[in-house]
C-alpha cells in the first residue's frame, strides 16, 4: 500500500503527498500509541477508530479527548459524543459577543483576571445540531498579548488604507468602493474580546466547573511538546519512504525514540536538548593492537556524571 501517494491538501499549502500521522500521549505528554493513516482521509475516519482501539486495548471507559480549534466542528464533535467520548475543544471566540450579552450589558467588558462564564450554544444544522457547553476565560496576560497583535493587525490594515501597502488577506481591511479602508466597527468588535478564550465541551457542569475545564485543556501543551520534541530534538523529519512497512517502520523508532526522551527528562528534570548535547560524546572506544585489546573510557565531568546518577537512581525505583 503506498500510504505517500494518497494526496490531500497541507496546512503548509504543498501539493506533495502526505500521511496522517496521530501521536496519543497522557496528559505528562509521555507517548501511548502512534498511528498513521493516508492523507486523504478525514479526522473522523482516524480519530474515533484511535481511541476505540485505545479504549478496548487497556479497558478504559472514561476517555476525554482535549483538542485544539481546529477540530471545532459539528461533525467531528457528534462523531465523537456518538461513539461515546467526551471532548473539551478550543473554540473561537467570534461567537462571544452574543454568548455573553447579558455579561457586556451589565458589566461592559470588564473581566477578573481567570474570571470564567458559561453560555449555551447551538452547533450545527438541521438534524445535526446540538447544544453546546461553552466555557469562556478573562486572562489579562492573554489580554496584553491579544492587545499587541490587535495592534500590529491595525497597523497593516491602515497602510493598506494609505496606499503604502499592496491589498492582500489583512484583517480589519474593507472595501468601500474602490478605495480601501479600515473596518473601525470590526475594530473595536475584536477590542471587545481581548483577553478572552473559549472552551467547548460535552461534558456537564457537575463533573467539570468551569476552571477544570480550562486546567484540562491547558493539558494539550504536553502534546504539543512531544511533536515538538519528535520533529527537532529526535530529529523526525520527512523521510523518503513509500512502503506501509518503511514508513511505520520509521515512525517507531522515532515513537521509541520520543518514549526514552521523556523518560530521560522526568528523571533528570533537564530539556532533551541539553540531555543529547551533553550524552552524546559519551563513547567508549575499543582498539585492537596486534591482538591486544585498549580500551578508551570517555572522561565524565561532574555535571555529566550527576546527570547519570539521577538516572540510574530513576530505574532503581
Amino acid at each position: 500500500m503506498l500510504l505517500c501517494r494518497r494526496r490531500h491538501k497541507s496546512k503548509e499549502r504543498r501539493v506533495d503527498p502526505q500521511i496522517v500521522v496521530g501521536l496519543l500521549v497522557d496528559r505528562d505528554g509521555f507517548p501511548l500509541e502512534i498511528h498513521c493513516f493516508e492523507g486523504n482521509k478525514a479526522e473522523t475516519l482516524t480519530l474515533v477508530p484511535v481511541l476505540k482501539s485505545l479504549q478496548e486495548r487497556h479497558q478504559t471507559r472514561d476517555l476525554v479527548v482535549a483538542a485544539d480549534a481546529g477540530m471545532l466542528s459539528a461533525a467531528n464533535l457528534n462523531a465523537l459524543e456518538d461513539a461515546g467520548f467526551s471532548f473539551i475543544a478550543g473554540s473561537r471566540i467570534t461567537k462571544a459577543p452574543y454568548d455573553l450579552a447579558e455579561h457586556f450589558q451589565r458589566h461592559g467588558n470588564h473581566f477578573a483576571d481567570g474570571q470564567t462564564l458559561e453560555s449555551v450554544r447551538t452547533m450545527g444544522t438541521g438534524s445535526k445540531a446540538r447544544d453546546r457547553r461553552v466555557v469562556y476565560q478573562y486572562s489579562f496576560k492573554r489580554e496584553k498579548r491579544d492587545n499587541y497583535t490587535l495592534n500590529k493587525q491595525i497597523e497593516k490594515a491602515e497602510k493598506v488604507a494609505n496606499g503604502q501597502r499592496p491589498i492582500k488577506r489583512d484583517r480589519f481591511v474593507k472595501l468601500a468602493g474602490k478605495k480601501p479602508g479600515v473596518d473601525w466597527a470590526l475594530v473595536e468588535r475584536a477590542r471587545q474580546l481581548l483577553g478572552l478564550k473559549g472552551y467547548v465541551s460535552n461534558i456537564g457542569l457537575e463533573v467539570l466547573d468551569g476552571p477544570s475545564v480550562v486546567a484540562a485543556y491547558h493539558s494539550l501543551w504536553q502534546v504539543e511538546k512531544s511533536f515538538r520534541m519528535a520533529k527537532s530534538d529526535i530529529r523526525a523529519r520527512s523521510m523518503f519512504h513509500h512502503q506501509r512497512d518503511s514508513i511505520e517502520a520509521h515512525l517507531t523508532v522515532v515513537f521509541r525514540a520520543l518514549a526514552v526522551a521523556r523518560h530521560l527528562q522526568e528523571a533528570t528534570g533537564i530539556s532533551i536538548k541539553k540531555l543529547v548535547q551533553t550524552l552524546r560524546p559519551l563513547r567508549t572506544v575499543t582498539i585492537d593492537v596486534n591482538g591486544n585489546e585498549l580500551t578508551a573510557a570517555p572522561a565524565i565531568d561532574a555535571d555529566t556524571q550527576e546527570i547519570l546518577d539521577q538516572i540510574n537512581t530513576h530505574a532503581g525505583h
